[in-house]
This record gives C-alpha cells, sequence and structure tokens, in this order.
C-alpha cells in the first residue's frame, strides 16, 4: 500500500509541478487547460459539451488542475487525509478518463490505447483502492492525526482520513 501510495504522489506531484514550471497563469506561453479543453476532446465524446463548457474558465480550471495536482501528491506522499487526496484524485483521473473517449456508447467508449481502459482509467482505480483501504494510516500521517484528541472530539474527520 505504501508503494502504490508512493507511486500514485509521484505520478501527481511530478503533472502538477510540470504545468506549473512551465509559467505562470496568464502568461500565454505558460500551459493552460484550455487548449485541450477546447481542441482535443472528440467531436464524438458524448461529453464534448462539458469540456468546452470548462474551457471557457482557463482561470479557475487551470489552477484547480495545478494546484489540486500537487496537494493530492503531496497528501499521498506524507499519508495526510488519504481519502479526502484519493477521492479528488479519482474524480480528476474521472474527466480525464471521459475526456479520451473518442465516442459514445455504441463505440464502446474507445480512447487513444484500446477500448475502455486507459492509465487514468487505472489511477482512478488505484486511487479508489488506497482511499477504501485506509492507505493513509500504513506509515502515514492519518495513522497518527486519527488518535488525536482534535479528531476524537470530530470522528467525521476519519471520513476525510486513512
Amino acid at each position: 500500500m505504501v508503494g502504490l501510495r508512493i507511486v500514485m504522489a509521484w505520478v501527481f506531484l511530478q503533472a502538477g509541478l510540470e504545468k506549473l514550471a512551465e509559467g505562470g497563469f496568464g502568461d500565454p506561453l505558460a500551459w493552460s487547460s484550455a487548449g485541450f479543453l477546447n481542441n482535443a476532446v472528440a467531436e464524438a465524446n458524448p461529453l464534448r459539451g462539458l469540456f468546452l463548457f470548462f474551457g471557457q474558465y482557463p482561470g479557475l480550471i487551470d489552477p484547480l488542475v495545478v494546484f489540486g495536482q500537487i496537494l493530492i501528491g503531496l497528501a499521498l506522499l506524507f499519508g495526510a487525509f488519504v481519502r479526502f487526496a484519493a477521492m479528488m484524485g479519482g474524480l480528476q483521473m474521472l474527466f480525464f478518463w471521459t475526456a479520451a473517449w473518442q465516442g459514445g456508447l455504441a463505440a464502446g467508449f474507445p480512447v487513444d490505447h484500446g477500448y475502455f481502459v486507459d492509465s487514468s482509467f487505472v489511477y482512478l482505480l488505484l486511487l479508489f483502492g488506497l482511499g477504501a483501504w485506509g492507505a493513509g494510516r500504513i506509515l502515514g500521517i492519518d495513522g497518527i492525526l486519527e488518535e488525536s484528541e482534535f479528531v476524537r472530539n470530530n470522528p467525521w474527520l476519519r471520513f476525510f482520513m486513512g
């Protein structure tokens, strides 16, 4: 579990830090989600309209992607709030996976490297497993936090940890 957590942490940290290193937001040479959202989603994708809608708001979407990836990576690396990080990472992977669809149900939801399953889908399943298993308790901060007086007095916080 720790190994999977670290590998997924690396995937998110690397992606977020690379985007951040490409420049500041608003810089025309910097990374932006708009190019992908407005141009890379296939016309046959049944969710294309949703991605085109998101593409109108790169000032909101770009920081969510970049800083979300960095924070998810750090949370997984240190084993802190792993369930919440896994849920947010899984949501991001779900968006990446659905954006890769080349067609609809009748076409078998083909993606670039096969039908139905691609790396985003695999990452989504791994993140689900890490959150369900409570991987932050194994050599992670979540195990320490869950024993704290604050969390014992606020048991709802356990939904975010593990």
